[in-house]
């Protein structure tokens, strides 16, 4: 009996399976493939994730939905949209809990800490990474655990739970030390000096941050500027022992790599700042304005607000240092209105003390303003520091009182299956019968399906074809379109680091903006490929002379050109005009590359039947007989036949090139319509 029991429920999960269930994960896999390619824009590449989450989301709850599942999260992060990150890992948690799948239940419990952490929601990302971790330890994943016990000590941290902080980023630490995780081992050891720094654990600090400069160096860590944050955080730790030397050094050390101002100029500026007020501190005072000013500027630049106040607050001490009270009090003012408009409390408190010291009429009114809301601030930190032991035992509670309620309802789940099981065998005749009709339709419907699967694999062939002529048609445009102008500025560029000219520079930059708009014609050709068609439709004739006063300006060779006004552009087709484009262009860049020529003569003329093209130049030629050509000329003989004309090649070594070619117009062709 409980044989035919067991069968009878493994026939019943059987149904769940079916073909639309693999349609579903086929198309998710399709458009995940489609978001890898890095090809799209960021919202053709939203429109995907969006396609394969509904799926997912509506889709069977199987172990690969749940991967996928994953995968959508990730890219919502990479995307910045948070909204849908919060969303799909409720529905993972969901769908984890549901197949009892320990570890996406643990990725979904990371995923939304990271959410709470971002939203700066300190409790409810510090609970989720909390459940997070147990898992972790219980499944002995120890590079996850340490990720999330990272992140744990960093929530933590703002929290001000600093001893609890430097708990978590301790387990963290002697797991990523024997690791190869050298980005996250640099971010613990920065992070632990941060929280020895608050608690006034200042050589601890040093050893912890300069462990992170170590790793910083030993793997040649460059991302993010770890090496200046290093030295930065060095710095800042001997100026608060007072060791003003040591803290001058590594500020100046930190300011020795020349790209930190573009890379990231908010640690620029600090460490500028930082390095005047050592300064200052030593009595120095050359060119201590000056540093001030010049962080304050960066720091207005980047919107910085915080580090805005500082740099008042600073300049302030500094005018105070020179007896320039005047100076000394307003820098005061505007920092106390630059930290209100901040609504930041500490930055208030710091502006408010500087007042207070340097104004004296107004002394008691900002001492009793930074007393108050000191005093507040301080309780607000009393009552963090425990609110996460709080959370600890309230969710113990919690958790018991769901284990006793999984207790009953496991109870009451056995004796519905036995119940279930006796009812059961009253009707397992008739259920044998209907699985006998039910399995004579699967097979009818799996030739039906195999049918359809032929079918889509016979679509699949005409779209790789299609797919291929795409990708060869878009290699000739790139090497014939973006590499020419590459080619040019690369030349113009080399000219440039040799020239005197005092314009120099302007041209320098004449030419990067020029290689912003090569970036631009990529991407345009990568994803709007329509719109050159349309703009070589309507302005042929403008779009060659351009091309042609470009090459003027950018080459030394003398240009000199010829467009026969008579020729009646709209009979001739969209392709022709797009492959005389191009054609005029890898002749112009085969002339660059190669030639040498100080001459160059274009002419466009035609009749009612034909139209004629010629290139010559005066350069050192070519013999014209070589049987391999390059890619260039055989993409310019390529375009030709492709317009059904004829092409002539003359040349000679050391009497230039001449090329002539003769493309019929296609009177019977309709004008296409641009899309």
């Amino acid at each position: 009996m409980l044989f035919f029991v067991f069968l009878f429920l493994a026939c019943s999960k059987g149904k769940k399976i079916n073909d639309s269930e693999v349609s579903t994960s086929d198309s998710v896999s399709y458009y995940l493939k489609l978001i890898d390619t890095n090809t799209s824009s960021d919202t053709l590449k939203k429109n995907r994730i969006n396609k394969a989450y509904s799926l997912i989301k509506s889709g069977k709850n199987s172990t690969s939905s749940r991967e996928n599942l994953s995968k959508v999260i990730f890219e919502y992060y990479s995307l910045g949209d948070f909204k849908k990150l919060k969303e799909a890992s409720k529905v993972l948690l969901e769908k984890s809990k549901s197949a009892n799948d320990t570890v996406s239940l643990a990725r979904s419990y990371r995923y939304l800490g990271g959410y709470y952490k971002y939203s700066d929601v300190l409790d409810s990302s510090f609970i989720y990474y909390y459940k997070a971790e147990k898992i972790y330890v219980k499944i002995r994943d120890d590079i996850s655990l340490a990720n999330i016990l990272l992140n744990k000590g960093i929530v933590q941290s703002k929290a001000g739970d600093y001893l609890g902080a430097e708990l978590s980023l301790t387990r963290a630490y002697n797991i990523y030390k024997n690791s190869n995780e050298s980005e996250k081992l640099y971010d613990t050891l920065n992070q632990l000096g941060l929280v020895y720094n608050e608690l006034k654990e200042f050589d601890k600090a040093i050893f912890f941050h300069s462990k992170a400069l170590e790793v910083v160096e030993k793997y040649d860590l460059k991302s993010d500027q770890q090496r200046g944050v290093c030295y930065n955080n060095l710095g800042y730790l001997y100026l608060k022992q007072k060791k003003y030397p040591e803290a001058i050094a590594n500020f100046e050390l930190g300011l020795n790599d020349k790209n930190v101002i573009e890379d990231d100029p908010d640690l620029y500026a600090l460490l500028v700042d930082n390095l005047a007020y050592s300064r200052l501190q030593t009595s120095n005072y050359q060119n201590i304005p000056n540093l001030f000013y010049k962080a304050l500027n960066i720091r207005k630049t980047t919107d910085n607000k915080s580090a805005v106040v500082n740099s008042y607050i600073h300049l302030s001490e500094y005018f105070q240092k020179i007896n320039n009270s005047k100076e000394s009090i307003k820098n005061a003012e505007i920092a106390i209105l630059k930290a209100k408009y901040s609504k930041i409390p500490n930055i208030v408190v710091l502006a408010l003390k500087q007042a207070s010291v340097v104004d004296i009429k107004k002394s008691s009114f900002y001492s009793e303003e930074y007393i108050r809301i000191s005093d507040s601030l301080q309780v607000v930190e009393r009552n963090s520091k425990d609110r996460f032991a709080r959370i600890l035992f309230d969710t113990e509670v919690i958790t018991k009182e769901k284990d006793d309620l999984e207790v009953r309802n496991r109870n009451l789940l056995y004796g519905f299956i036995i119940s279930f099981i006796l009812v059961a065998l009253l009707f397992i005749v008739r259920a044998q019968r209907a699985r006998t009709r039910e399995l004579l339709f699967k097979q009818a419907q799996q030739k039906a399906n195999e049918e359809i699967f032929n079918l889509m694999m016979s679509q699949q062939s005409i779209i790789d074809e299609s797919r291929n002529k795409e990708k060869k048609r878009l290699a000739q445009d790139l090497h014939d379109g973006v590499l020419g102008r590459m080619f040019g500025l690369r030349l113009n560029l080399d000219s440039l680091n040799s020239s005197t000219d005092p314009d120099a520079p302007q041209k320098r930059n004449e030419l990067l903006n020029e290689l912003k708009t090569i970036e631009q014609d990529i991407r345009e050709i990568s994803h709007d490929l329509n719109r050159e068609k349309l703009v070589l439709i309507n302005n042929f004739v403008s779009i060659v002379h351009n091309l042609l006063e470009e090459q003027k300006s950018l080459h030394e060779a003398e240009v000199i050109y010829h467009i026969d006004t008579i020729i009646n552009w709209d009979k001739i087709g969209n392709a022709i005009k797009i492959n005389m484009y191009r054609i005029l262009q890898e002749g112009l860049q085969n002339i660059n590359k190669y030639a040498g020529a100080k001459n160059i003569t274009v002419e466009i003329s035609g009749d009612s039947e034909n139209v004629f093209f010629k290139i010559q130049d005066d350069g050192i030629g070519f013999d014209v007989n070589k049987k391999s050509k390059g890619i260039g000329m055989q993409n310019m003989i390529s375009r030709t036949h492709d317009c059904q004309g004829i092409i002539d090649i003359t040349s000679k070594k050391d009497h230039g090139t001449t090329i002539i070619i003769t493309i019929p117009i296609e009177t019977k062709q309709l004008i296409e319509e641009p899309a």
